[in-house]
Formats: structure tokens, sequence, C-alpha cells
């Protein structure tokens, strides 16, 4: 039976059960009724086939089924894809994971665990959070290691997005959307033919709206949209054996989106006492210390009403800075809750998101021979971000003070009160990058500018006979660069007194012993007030790959895959210079790894004639996947108990499923299943130590089923239905969890470094300290910076040593005689990946009616995911509750003039629901920042198309 005939008389609007469902005219069960849908031919496997022909397991989504399911960019995916899951990421990035496979690190010089590409050439950064899809041919999700025609970070899939290319006929389409938030939607295209040879096609895209939330600080509003984009394909054919075509797309943004949602924290005051010990009875003394045993936020959970708390700002860098200077008493934010709306923030100014991406791409393809085609894909891409915002987007309760806290670290120098007054006259800092304040202020910048260039030579055949192939090679090279800043007013007035001490200038620039203070209001790098994370990255990828098609019989083909991929990454690593005297970037030198790896696939696709179906294929493959280790952020100067690897190794997966794609009743139901089994080694994660990204490799399996169908028992009315399943369990390993160093165990105690840091320490050693710190020893007056050297090894004598049996493992002995230890390391052994929900379910319904020349059609979807964890110790702070959405549209249309017009509900119950959060390390107090999906919003529309 020929399986792409039957096809065409199915009615496929898109390769899962959504895209069935979507599809906008109804649906006929029989071949040979009156409107029957043309089939997606989609290229997964980087040639055109009928959907339910492709051994993968994917799901693919034509431009009209994007409007009618209300897919409208790269987050709504997840709402119509078994198994797959999205959230921003703190960084201006995201983690698109499918079947437990993503990017749960922070690295330069880290690649995705899903691949995303345009028209099959990869975009390393790209902005499939930020865009919206339009005037696209389809998007295609392939689920599973594309080891082979895609290959580098491609183990969890790819995202393929296909734009529509001109015709040889004339074509417009108009769209204009209103919504609430007062959301304004505008999309077009126009299709001009250019003679026999060319045919030029312009598409475009406009969105506007109004703020989710409130800045309450300013009275604007927060996370809005101001952005478009265009894109230009000219098509040149100048014979039937020679086709190209020319793409263009750009797309820009200048807004206020919230790079984050809500910050969570549950603030810790610190230990009531020291095993007993109390601190000094001299009030600002003491004061100071229990901070020092502070971690700014508690483990707790997400949905704990104290999680709306503020930081601890004694326990991080910036209000340690502000108790050496004497600027803070106390907690800046002591006794502030933020408010319980989790769309507001309160920031000193409102965020500042700009984005600007260009990217264009050539492609040809020439018949060298009846059978055999040569494509040549090449494309550039410019990508370019600059974001801005309030570091703890809440305002501090307390100003700083006029005259300096006693208890300070320049007590000692004479006539510092009066220094301190006339630097800072009325405690007000004059920070360049944070303005003239008289509060704990800090605010960060994320930018990056990127460029690559990607080229793909590839030749097909179609040969009559048994044996086909698809070959070639191509290269890819990517750099980037870019900076991480955070700068703190605490810091830079710190480094203000020093320098004044030291040179006469406290805002000098030059070298040492001047600590530089930059005096641009964007950070330029030449200063050394702020913390700046700065490291040029390089990618050379090169990669020659094949697969070989072999037609055992009429019904039954082989396909043997291989690819060789080398991956050449270097790093122009920089030192983090925050207080280091001199000024600009501080180089460490050139870091670089080289991996050079070997993946493919090889398995069996058979079309049975079954007698029950109509059309059906079984597949069984078995697929390894490979994404390149890449190199760890050098440390600050001097911070860290436990050293730390510059590399971290690569990732592999030796996955192994089968599936089955089905056609039944005449044509009016699909029903596709698809089992898998993950062998993962090697799955990258990251943590944050000392304001440094650390990146770990640990060993997973995963295991799952996924169930797509679209049922059409009357004509009309389409049902459809996708169901994944999911179980991922981490093998071996063993991690320290930042956020619980102690993990609990009597007789240990967390303590703060001269950095911010945190150490563990037997709370016999925390005492000794202490006592020190409160005077009690002789030879010793009270000063709580003394217990800044807790953390600071003075040898290695210990180093090993399982203190006090806890499991946490020192790596030396203080000045105090104490051992010191990162603290103890949670078995990972039977936890489950992050963002993996074992179950994701979407359903919907589609009615259409015929009024006359008209038709109407109402459709609704629904989807849930259970409860899934943001990180890999499972913990309780860890557990993300499970959540839904409901999606509703109703639209009218007249086919003959291509009038539409309708309305929808996106959200419909208003879900406020967390997707992941991101840890912050010690020195900014452990608070989790944390992303949401959007609110319920809704609205009419009107669409034309000529």
């Amino acid at each position: 039976m020929d399986h792409a005939t039957t096809l065409r008389r199915l009615l496929v609007a898109g390769a899962s059960a959504a895209a069935l469902a979507a599809a906008a005219a109804p649906a006929a069960a029989q071949p040979g009724s009156g409107n029957v849908i043309e089939e997606l031919v989609v290229t997964a496997q980087k040639r055109e086939e009928a959907l339910q022909d492709v051994p993968i397991a994917v799901s693919a989504f034509n431009q009209e089924t994007l409007e009618r399911a209300r897919i409208e960019g790269g987050p709504n995916l997840v709402l119509a894809v078994p198994n797959v899951q999205f959230s921003k990421g703190n960084f201006t990035g995201y983690n698109f994971q499918i079947r437990g496979i993503g990017s749960k690190l922070v690295a330069a010089s880290g690649d995705a665990g899903t691949g995303i590409h345009l028209n099959n050439a990869p975009l390393i950064a790209n902005n499939l959070f930020e865009t919206e899809f339009y005037d696209m041919e389809r998007v295609e999700v392939l689920r599973g290691p594309q080891g082979t025609l895609y290959g580098r970070n491609a183990t969890g899939g790819v995202v393929n997005l296909i734009t529509a290319k001109p015709t040889d006929s004339f074509e417009a389409a108009a769209r204009a959307e209103y919504g609430n938030y007062n959301s304004v939607k505008l999309r077009g295209m126009v299709n001009m033919p250019l003679g026999d040879m060319l045919a030029l096609r312009v598409a475009g895209n406009y969105l506007k709206r109004d703020g989710y939330g409130e800045n309450i600080a300013t009275g604007n509003d927060a996370d809005d949209r101001d952005l478009w984009g265009a894109r230009a394909t000219l098509s040149f054919t100048p014979s039937e054996r020679f086709r190209t075509w020319l793409l263009f797309d750009h797309f820009e943004e200048d807004d206020n989106r919230s790079r984050i949602g809500k910050q969570f924290c549950t603030k810790d005051p610190g230990p009531a006492n020291i095993g007993g010990l109390g601190y000094s009875a001299i009030p600002p003394v003491g004061q100071i210390q229990r901070g020092l045993f502070s971690q700014g936020c508690l483990p707790t959970s997400l949905y704990d009403p104290s999680a709306l708390g503020t930081v601890n700002s004694q326990a991080t860098l910036g209000g340690l800075f502000g108790a050496l200077g004497g600027f803070q008493t106390g907690d800046a934010y002591a006794g502030k809750m933020q408010t319980p709306d989790v769309r507001d923030i309160e920031s000193l100014f409102d965020p500042i998101y700009k984005s600007k991406t260009d990217i264009y791409e050539f492609n040809a393809e020439f018949d060298v021979t009846e059978n055999v085609t040569m494509n040549w894909l090449s494309a550039y891409t410019y990508y370019k971000l600059y974001t801005r915002q309030d570091y703890n987007r809440y305002l501090p309760s307390t100003t700083f003070n006029t005259t300096p806290n006693p208890v300070n670290a320049f007590a000692a120098v004479p006539g510092y009160a009066a220094i301190y007054a006339s630097l800072f006259p009325g405690g007000v800092i004059n920070d360049p990058q944070n303005g003239a304040r008289n509060r704990f202020t800090t605010s960060d910048i994320s930018s990056g500018y990127t460029e690559q260039w990607s080229h793909e030579v590839r030749f097909q055949s179609n040969f009559e006979g048994p044996f086909n192939y698809n070959v070639g090679a191509m290269i890819t090279k990517y750099k980037s660069t870019g900076d991480y800043y955070v700068m703190f007013n605490t810091g830079t007035g710190y480094y203000q007194i020093n320098n004044l001490l030291q040179t006469g200038n406290p805002n000098c620039v030059g070298p040492a012993p001047c600590v530089s203070v930059d005096p641009s209001a964007d950070p330029t790098r030449v200063g050394h007030n702020y913390y700046d994370s700065y490291g040029p990255y390089r990618l050379l990828s090169y990669a020659a790959f094949g697969e070989l098609y072999w037609n055992m019989t009429e019904n039954f083909k082989w396909t043997l895959g291989l690819r060789y991929t080398v991956d050449d990454k270097r790093v122009t690593a920089h030192s983090v210079a925050l207080g280091v005297p001199g000024r600009g970037p501080v180089p460490v030198g050139l870091q670089e790894v080289k991996f050079k790896e070997p993946t493919g696939r090889i398995g069996f696709d058979w079309q049975p004639d079954l007698g029950f179906t109509d059309d059906t294929l079984v597949y069984a493959f078995y697929t390894r996947g490979y994404k390149g280790g890449g190199l760890n952020p050098p440390f600050s100067p001097g911070i860290g108990v436990v050293p730390v690897p510059e590399t971290f190794e690569p990732e592999f997966i030796n996955a192994y499923e089968i599936g089955t794609k089905n056609t039944l009743l005449g044509g009016s139901l699909v029903l596709n299943l698809t089992g898998f089994y993950y062998d993962y080694k090697g799955y990258q994660v990251s943590k944050i130590i000392n304001r440094t990204s650390i990146n770990e490799n640990i060993d997973a399996k995963v295991m799952g089923l996924e169930f797509e169908s679209i049922w059409q028992p009357i004509e009309g009315l389409r049902l459809n239905a996708q169901i994944g399943w999911l179980d991922t369990e981490i093998k071996n390993g063993s991690s320290i969890d930042t956020f619980n160093r102690t993990q609990g165990a009597p007789g240990l105690t967390l303590v703060k470094s001269s950095t911010a840091s945190n150490c563990v320490v037997s709370t016999a050693a925390a005492q000794t300290a202490l006592a020190i710190s409160n005077g009690q020893v002789p030879g010793f007056t009270p000063n709580p910076f003394n217990l800044l050297g807790v953390c600071t090894l003075a040898s290695a004598a210990g180093a090993g040593t399982n203190i006090g049996g806890t499991g946490a493992i020192a790596a030396g002995t203080n000045a105090f005689g104490g051992l010191v230890s990162e603290g103890v390391p949670v078995d990972l052994d039977g936890n489950e990946l992050p963002n993996s929900p074992h179950w994701t379910v979407s359903l919907g319904a589609q009615y259409t009616m015929n009024l006359g020349d008209w038709q109407a059609t109402l459709r609704g979807d629904y989807y849930r995911q259970t409860k899934t964890f943001a990180r890999i110790y499972n913990s309780e702070a860890d557990r993300i509750r499970s959540w839904e959405n409901v999606n509703l549209t109703f639209t009218v249309e007249q086919p003959d003039s291509g009038l539409e017009v309708g309305a929808f509900v996106k959200n419909a119950t208003d879900e406020t629901a967390i997707t992941d959060f991101y840890l912050t390390d010690d020195s900014s107090g452990l608070f989790r920042n944390v992303f949401y999906t959007e609110p319920r919003t809704y609205g009419v529309f009107v669409a034309k198309r000529w």
C-alpha cells in the first residue's frame, strides 16, 4: 500500500494531534469527501516526506494551526508537544527541554540540549522565547537525539522553524488583534512573482502591550512589550535543475521586559546563638556577628507565605561592605515583605531590555543528475542584547547612616567620622553606576554580542533501486562577547574610602594602589568597583555526516547514520577584578578544549499491511547523541575552599526508541505511540559558587511513553490528545547543595567568609571563633570582623577529615584551629532530573459548523503537567507544583473572500504557574529568581487573505 498516497486523503494539518485538531477547515473522515485537507510535508530528515512516513517522533504545526491553537511563540510549544518543558533563564536565556534533556548549565562555552534551527540552519544565539511565529510554513519539533543530520547540541531534540517561501502567484495577508493590557498585534505578508525566475515574499510582525504588573516604586508598568520583526525572501529559479532563495530576517525589541519574575526569599536572621554561646553584649558588634552566621535566605518551599520575604542583606557581599564601611546598621530590608502580586516589582528604575538580531540565509539546490541533488545552505547571524534591572527588585526599608556605625573596618583611622561625612554627606553614596543614593542599591546588566557563520553542503539521492543516501559536511564559526555586571553602591563607597586613604582621590582610575572607580553610568570594564564576568568565547565546529537507506523489501527500510564532529572551544578568560587594585580587565589567559566525537543511529522502519489499519508505520532505532563539554569560568581571586576543574565533560546519550504511526477508520483516526529509554552519561548541571558558575557532570537514565491521537467521529468535530509519561532517575553522584550546606547535621554551623561566600565548620570551632570575636579570649577585643577568617585556610592540616562524622569533608584548617569544609554532600542516586514532570497531558476539541457561505469554529485546549523539581537535589525547596492551562478560540470565516474574525482567551483560569527558578550564590544571599507563565489574556482579531 502506498502510505503517502493514503495520507493525501487523510485530513492532516500537523504532525502532532494538536496540529491536526487545530486545522482551520472542517474534517471529512472518508476519502472522496469535499473538504479534504492537504497533508503536511515535513523535512525532519532534511528531505521532504509525508509526516506519517517519518520514523521519528516529530510534532509539526503550520501557520494556520499555530494561530488556531494560540501557539504564538516558543514558550507555547509546551502546551502542544508531549514531554516538553520551557522556561526562561536568569541571564536572558531559556531552557527548552525535551524528555528531561535541555540546558541547566550556565557557561559561555556551554551548549543547549535542544538545537534551534531556522530553515535547517543552526542558531546558537536566538530569540525563540522573545519573538512570535509569523508567516511560517511550519514549526517542527523533533523529539529525541538527532545525532546524525543535526549533530551537536541536539541531545534532547530539535526545533526547526521553516519560514514560508515565495510562490509563483500573488498572495497577501493581513491580521490585526487587540486584547487586554492594551495589546496590539499586527501581522502581514505579501508574495509577489517577479517574472518567470524571481519571486519576493515580505512579511512582518508587530507587538505592543502594557505590562502584566506594576513597578510600585515608579508607578509605571512592569514587563511590557514593544517588539517587531520583518522578513524578506527572494527566490531565484533560473531552471528546473537549479533553485535558490535568499532570506533576511530582522528582530528588534526595546521595552521594559522583566528578565525574571518575582524574587523569593524566606529571610534567615541567623541563629539566636552558636551552640549556646551568645553574641557580644555590645549591640553593634552582636548585630554584625549574627549576620555573619546567616545565609540570607532559608531553603523553604516556594509556596510558603514567608517565601515572599526579603533577603537578609547582612549575609550578602553588598551588606558586608555596608558593615565594613559603617554605612549600614543591620539588615537593609529589616521587617520588609514583598507585595503578594507576583507580577509586581519594586525597583528604583524600570527594567531595560533591548535586543536586536539580523539573520541572512542563502540556500541553493542543484540537480547534479536526475537522481542526485546537491544542497548548499549558508547562514550568518548577528545578535545583540542589553538588559539592565534592579538586582533585588524591592527597596530597602532603612537608609544609610549619616555618621558611620562605630563598629567598622576604618574605626582606627584618625578622623574617620569626618572623612565619612565629607565623602557621603547625609549618608549618600555617589556611585557612578547606581547614582547618588542613601540606601543600599544594587543593579545588574546582562549583555551579549554574537556572530555566527555556518555552511552546510549535502548530496542527496533519489534512486529507483533499494539504496539511497544523504551525505554532507558542515562548519560553524561562532564568537561571542559580553558582560554580566553586578553593581552595588556599598562596594563603590568602600573602595572610595580606600582610594582616598591610599591615593588621595576617592574616584581614581589608574594603576595600583588605586581600585579604579568607573566614572561611566554604563560600565566600560575599566572599573574594579563592580563585579564583571567577562570572557570572549570562540567556537569552531565542523563535521562530516551521512545516512544510508536500504529498502530491504518494498515496505521495510534500514537506516544507518554516522556523524563525526569536532568542537574546538576557546575562551579568553578574565579574572573577576572586583576590589583588585588597578584598572581594566585582568586576563587569565587563553583556555581551550577540543572534543572529537562520533554519533549516529541505526534502525528500521516497516510499513506492514495489518488489515485492521489503513496505514501503519513501525520503527525502532538506536541513536547516540553528543553535546560538547566546555570551560568553567575562573574563580574570583582568593575565593573557594574546593578546587574547581577548568573544564566540564561532554554529555552522551545512548537512546533506544520504538514507535508506531497508524491511520485507522477510513482516515478518521490517527494514533501514534512512542516508547524510549536513554542511558544518559555526563548530564551537565550548574550551581553558583563564589559568584562563579561551576558545572558538574552526573549520570542518569530516562524512560518514557508518548501517545498522540486525532479522531474525527463526525464531520466538523475533531478530538485530539497528546499524553507524555516520563521517568527520570539520577544513577550516581553526589553534590553539595549550596542552599543547605549542613543538611541539618547536628554539630555543624554555617559561617560567612571574607568575600561573603559560605563554609561549614563544627559548632565547637564556630564557638571558638565567636569567643575570640566577643573578646572573651585573652589578647582579643570585641571585633565582629574576626569571624571573617573562619573560612580562610591557614594550612592543609586535617584535609580529608570527616568533620564529626557528619559527612562534611575538611579541606584544611583555619587560623582558629578549626576544620573547614564546603558542606555535606547530597547523595543524588534515585533523584529525578530537573523540570521533568511524570505526566504532560494535552486535550483538545474543535467543532466547525457551516452557516451558509460562512464557517464558525469553536476550539478549546486543555493542558496539565504534574509536579516537578527545579534542581537535582529534589528538596522541598526545589518542588514546583503541577499546573494547568486552558485556551479557547472562536472564529467565523468566509473562505471565498478570505475574511476571518474571531475572539480568544489564553490561560482562561488565570493560572499563576511557576515554571522554574534560578538560585543565586552565597554572596547574594541565596534568593531564588522565579519564572512564571503569562496571566489570562483575551482579545479579538480580524484577518484577510488575498
